[in-house]
């Protein structure tokens, strides 16, 4: 990997780890619907634009069917349950508990029966829970029922990114990642406004609210898909899939520095752990190419 490519990786890595720092501050303000269609929506308006800029044609009145689909399981659930779980989580623990998606994926592809995770990758999935095990409950702060509820929605944006992700993988071949990246969040959008009418809020928000949606569309969403598809084409699926082990980092060093988040033994002992179940779960078989459709779309539209 070059210099340019590992900074580009280190960027997207710092984008997508911001992303649980702005829905931290966004939705308890603007609600967690209202946030994630003004995310989607902005983000695709700018993606839209940037095709125009290029003149690339990207054809997603095609495909308007699935990327309904695509843009509810792979962005407009997960972006919600996210900022849902961050009403009453902290901002490093959501970024956290998101590093579990590669282990969800897994047990996605294992549930539709599209590959069986073998031994190596049961040991990941086993630890994978223990980790999250000791995040919740080896914890200081009293696990409540709105704070363990909230966890569960952020394991539960982790599992709808899995099948987001396999679908994904499934519906994009032989699509431009712009179109799928564009598509994916004019669904979103779509299948999204209904609900952000009748949750939109009843207040202008403030400064940090609106700075906060602005930076989760255009740098978090936007400018990270074109990172992210730039370094599948330049390094391949599987150096990219290492920005998994760089985002929870971030997102908890963020959280630290901006909202001033405490940070335990259980969290640090939790995020290794996780990671430790990544790597496994991650690992490829003997003779498996590095464009493995599976790594790819453990990782597409990850926050």
């Amino acid at each position: 990997m070059s210099r340019k490519d590992f900074g580009t990786l280190l960027l997207l890595a710092f984008t997508w780890g911001a992303s649980f720092l702005f829905m931290r501050i966004a939705s308890p303000e603007l609600g967690p619907v209202f946030t994630t269609e003004l995310r989607v929506t902005l983000a695709a308006a700018v993606l839209l634009l940037y095709a125009a800029l290029k003149r690339q044609k990207l054809g997603i009145w095609r495909h308007a069917k699935q990327f309904l689909l695509l843009g509810a399981v792979n962005a407009a659930l997960p972006f919600t349950l996210i900022c849902l779980a961050e009403l009453h989580l902290s901002a490093s623990l959501a970024a956290i508990l998101n590093a579990t998606t590669p282990m969800f994926t897994a047990l996605a592809a294992w549930g539709i029966q599209q590959e069986k995770p073998g031994l190596t990758k049961s040991a990941g999935l086993v630890i994978g829970l223990l980790g999250v095990g000791v995040l919740v409950g080896w914890s200081p702060v009293p696990m409540e029922g709105k704070i363990l509820l909230s966890v569960f929605f952020s394991l539960g944006a982790a599992l709808s990114y899995g099948f987001g992700g396999l679908y994904a993988s499934r519906v994009g071949h032989g699509l431009e990642p712009l179109t799928l990246a564009a598509g994916q969040q004019l669904g979103a959008a779509v299948v999204l406004l209904p609900l952000a009418i009748v949750f939109a809020p009843r207040h202008l928000p403030s400064a940090p609210a609106v700075y906060s949606v602005l930076g989760l569309s255009i740098f978090c969403t936007s400018i990270a898909y074109l990172l992210y598809f730039r370094l599948i084409r330049n390094v391949g699926a599987v150096k990219t899939v290492s920005v998994t082990f760089l985002v929870p980092v971030f997102g908890l060093v963020w959280g630290v520095i901006f909202l001033h988040e405490q940070v335990y033994a259980n969290t640090i002992a939790g995020l290794v752990i996780i990671l430790m179940s990544v790597t496994l779960v991650n690992r490829r078989k003997k003779g498996a190419g590095p464009g493995n459709s599976g790594e790819v779309s453990a990782h597409q539209g990850k926050i």
